[in-house]
């Protein structure tokens, strides 16, 4: 029986790919033109059908972008490798300043969102939220009759004084559970893990417009392997749009959009987790650290839930996009190793400074990735000179604090044709974009591309 797909020529994939087994259920009949999405915030519900919404990576902003999407009523469906908060998402320390970006375009993005996060635990019912002064702390030689703000820095500090007293805390891996629960309420939505994209396909008689996502679903028994297969399990999702939010491994995006540069690294930040006492439960606080003869710079950060997080352990290693992508040793959340000579390094320090919370050393110690581009700014935006295609990423240390506000003003920008909570534009992929170097020439959207033949 023919199905509607079956009157339009086959898609245009983005890189070729070897034959292999689709998905037992999974479509693989020729798309059709999929209804757009609405192209002004003045469209009403009647004027267009909600787009199908893909997105790479269950990270915290992919998932944002799911749950904004979802608060209206617009499902999606996220494709994650690992699982989800698997990488920085569930590892990071969730430190919100919304002052500390004064001065830059980044200021409106730290101060709606820290205002998003307070309106995000009340909706969401977190436990790990809450407000906290932030101080600037040295260690070396107490001065005499000193007395450190909180009881617990019970070591050899010089200085110790309120930096901020306007700043707060969440804990990453909660606020992106509980977003990615709320967001799989909408009827449609649908989250896939244990696989990652290979493909995004395009639509052969607009071969800038996206129609679907060609995904390779991992064994249990090749979770870690870089080679497919031959009998590897492949489906093919049908959308209008996909957003692309792999933290780090947004660079292999630049695979399927002709033009797109992404120039990521990786920076490895290591982070240790230590059991916290009465002290730090009852006198929060977080504290940035001094340099000091360790090379670290500490961050710590005493959580709600009766630890106390640290990081800026030093040393960070920078990870290029060739160890990022496919066949890298580093193309996966789940090959990231902890550098040793770091926590030993970072847990002098703190012992150094907090005796009774260091003394018995990390009851945990992790590392994970931040993704930072050339100009250190996020990325977040529509994919120039493509239909449905969109970026999320490449948000640094500040990846927490923004992701309420990227993820909703993305949302707004799928929907609406414009984001309304921040501006977007001084963070979009064009800013990395180079005209297509192949065939006849066009005015691409956005971008003018000129004659070329």
């Amino acid at each position: 029986m023919a199905t509607m797909f079956s009157r339009v020529p086959s898609p245009v994939r983005a890189r070729a790919a070897p034959r292999r087994a689709v998905r037992p259920g999974a479509s693989s009949s020729r798309f059709s033109r999929f209804p757009r999405v609405a192209a002004s915030a003045d469209a009403s519900p009647a004027d267009a059908s909600p787009p199908r919404v893909v997105i790479l990576g269950g990270g915290i902003q992919g998932v944002a972008t799911a749950y904004f999407l979802a608060q209206r009523g617009v499902p999606s469906t996220i494709v994650e490798r690992v699982e989800i908060a698997a990488a920085a998402s569930g590892k990071a320390g969730g430190f919100l300043a919304g002052g500390w970006g004064d001065g830059g375009v980044t200021q409106e993005l730290h101060r709606v969102s820290f205002s998003l996060h307070e309106s995000l635990a009340e909706t969401l019912k977190l436990e790990t939220y809450r407000k906290i002064p932030t101080l600037s702390v040295a260690g070396g030689a107490s001065l005499p009759d000193q007395r450190p703000p909180v009881s617990w820095l019970d070591g050899d500090v010089a200085r110790a004084e309120l930096m901020d007293e306007h700043t707060a805390q969440v804990t990453p891996a909660e606020l992106t559970r509980r977003m990615h629960e709320e967001s799989r309420r909408v009827p449609g939505a649908r989250t896939i893990l244990r696989a990652e994209a290979t493909e995004v396909l395009l639509d052969a008689n607009d071969d800038n417009r996206v129609i679907g996502v060609e995904i390779r679903h991992h064994h249990d028994d090749e979770s870690e392997s870089n080679n497919a297969t031959p009998n590897a399990i492949i489906e093919r999702i049908e959308c209008d749009v996909v957003v692309v939010a792999m933290g780090p491994w947004s660079c292999r995006a630049t695979d399927w959009f002709d033009g797109l540069q992404i120039p990521m690294t990786g920076v490895k930040s290591v982070s240790l987790l230590f059991d916290a006492s009465r002290a730090v439960a009852e006198e929060p606080a977080a504290l940035f650290c001094a340099e000091d003869a360790n090379a670290c710079h500490l961050e710590v950060y005493p959580r709600s839930t009766g630890e106390v997080y640290v990081c800026g352990c030093g040393g960070s290693e920078y990870v290029d996009e060739t160890r990022l992508r496919p066949g890298g040793d580093l193309d996966s959340a789940a090959r990231v190793t902890t550098d040793v000579s770091r926590v030993s390094a970072a847990s002098a320090s703190f012992v150094g400074l907090s005796a009774s919370v260091g003394k018995n050393g990390p009851r945990k110690t992790q590392t994970c990735m931040r993704p930072c581009v050339t100009d250190a700014l996020p990325v977040i935006g529509a994919v120039p000179g493509y239909e449905g295609a969109f970026i999320n990423c490449a948000h640094n240390c500040w990846g927490i604090l923004w992701a309420p506000a990227s993820g909703k003003a993305l949302a707004e920008r799928i929907l609406d044709g414009a984001a309304k909570t921040v501006r977007l534009e001084p963070f979009s992929p064009r800013r990395f974009f180079k005209a297509r170097e192949n065939g006849r020439g066009r005015k691409m959207r956005e971008r003018d591309v000129g004659e070329q033949w």
